[in-house]
């Protein structure tokens, strides 16, 4: 196999939670050496839910796939010394943590003067802020949930967490592409409310809010803009239907037998169903004709119909029901491979999404907590040292 696309470059990661750490198994993944640097006995996410039957944290593991582990008292001068060594050395740092004395950005680089650091905070120039906190404050669980309900509805995806552990990673391999050219090292901070407001804007949702009269409001299952929602079936089921294109909403009537009905419609309500916004405006009427096409068919047979077609669907599954079909869905699946995990066991975990040269890099496990803090520090830390500050809890 080919070199990994990473390779012999070290990052060291202070982090907890998700946006810092997806970011770090990002690097990781793509053959970075990534070396997340811990409090001894584990951060505040250590133990965060969901947990495995053995109590270990799944959320922790599967977030710090493909790293090293080193615990260090970061409430000690000497566990801060330790660290900014090893930051030295490797020259890339991102983090989440809380500026601490030793490893402030200034006082890092007055030791490793190219350094490129990446910082994520709540907010650009101060103050908290998560996922779920930036997303109420921007509307968006005042558009999520049923047409009737009044209140805000969180939906379980943390998006700007995701969305920031991306950046985290794109950030660092730009500033690492400068310094290649330049010499020079980087400060970048990313705020978690920038990146979700930099999103509403992207996705035309605040342009919308300030230029249209009429604003937005929830549909549901629905797809704002075109034909799109969930159907019950014939066996007990639901599943979700999409239109994005012209075709995809010829293919859908041509496959149910609408042909005729929704032409019908269409004279009847002067409409043109071919574009989005009349598929859209007369989303009502259209679901009243495709109802009882779903309802009078089991999900094997409405798979059966749609089959060659370009028709956007898929059933509901819960998260049980996909794991407990491992089988059929994610063993099928390229890009689960099984994995091993110290403390949790076997179990399908996905690697990297992304695909060189068509290969398909299998998972790693995350390490153990503190595993490899001997072999990291010990590469500058002679042993009498090292085995006197385990002894003052220096080190894990």
């Amino acid at each position: 196999m080919r070199e990994a696309p990473l390779a012999g470059m070290r990052v060291v990661e202070l982090s907890s939670f998700v946006a810092v750490p997806l970011g770090g198994m990002t690097l990781a993944q793509l053959g970075a050496e990534v070396i997340r640097v811990d409090q001894v006995g584990g951060g505040p996410d250590i133990d965060r839910w969901p947990l495995a039957p053995s109590g270990r944290s799944l959320y922790w593991a599967g977030l710090n796939k493909g790293k090293r582990s080193v615990t260090v008292d970061l409430r000690s001068q000497e566990g801060r010394e330790l660290v900014a060594e090893l930051v030295a050395d490797s020259g890339f740092v991102i983090t989440n943590a809380p500026p601490r004395p030793g490893l402030r950005y200034e006082e890092l680089r007055e030791r490793r003067p190219d350094l490129v650091h990446v910082q994520l905070v709540g907010r650009r120039g101060g103050g908290n802020a998560v996922d779920y906190t930036v997303n109420a404050e921007l509307g968006f669980p005042y558009l999520t949930g049923p047409e009737d309900v009044t209140g805000p509805v969180n939906h379980v995806l943390p998006a700007w967490d995701i969305a920031c552990g991306l950046y985290v990673a794109v950030g660092l391999l730009a500033a690492e592409r400068h310094r290649r050219r330049t010499g020079e090292g980087r400060r970048i901070e990313l705020a978690l409310t920038d990146v979700a407001l930099a999103t509403a804007g992207n996705l035309g949702f605040l342009g919308e809010a300030q230029l249209c009269a009429e604003q937005r409001r929830r549909i549901g299952n629905s797809l704002f803009g075109d034909f799109a929602r969930d159907f019950a079936t014939g066996d007990g089921r639901r599943v979700m239907v999409v239109t994005l294109a012209a075709r995809h909403w010829r293919d859908l009537i041509t496959a149910t037998g609408m042909e005729e009905v929704a032409a019908a419609l269409e004279r009847a309500l002067g409409a043109d169903f071919r574009k989005a916004g009349d598929r859209y405006a007369q989303r009502d009427a259209l679901a009243g004709i495709l109802t009882p096409w779903f309802a009078a068919r089991t999900v094997a047979e409405i798979e059966e119909a749609f089959r060659g077609t370009s028709v956007l669907w898929s059933r509901y599954r819960t998260m049980a029901e996909l794991a407990a079909d491992d089988a059929a869905v994610l063993r099928a699946e390229p890009l689960m491979g099984m994995l091993d995990q110290p403390g949790i066991g076997p179990h399908l975990a996905p690697g990297l999404p992304l695909l060189f040269d068509g290969v398909q890099e299998p998972p790693s496990p995350a390490p153990t907590l503190g595993r490899h803090t001997d072999e990291v520090l010990g590469s500058f830390v002679p042993k009498e040292r090292l085995d006197d500050l385990r002894t003052r809890r220096i080190v894990g």
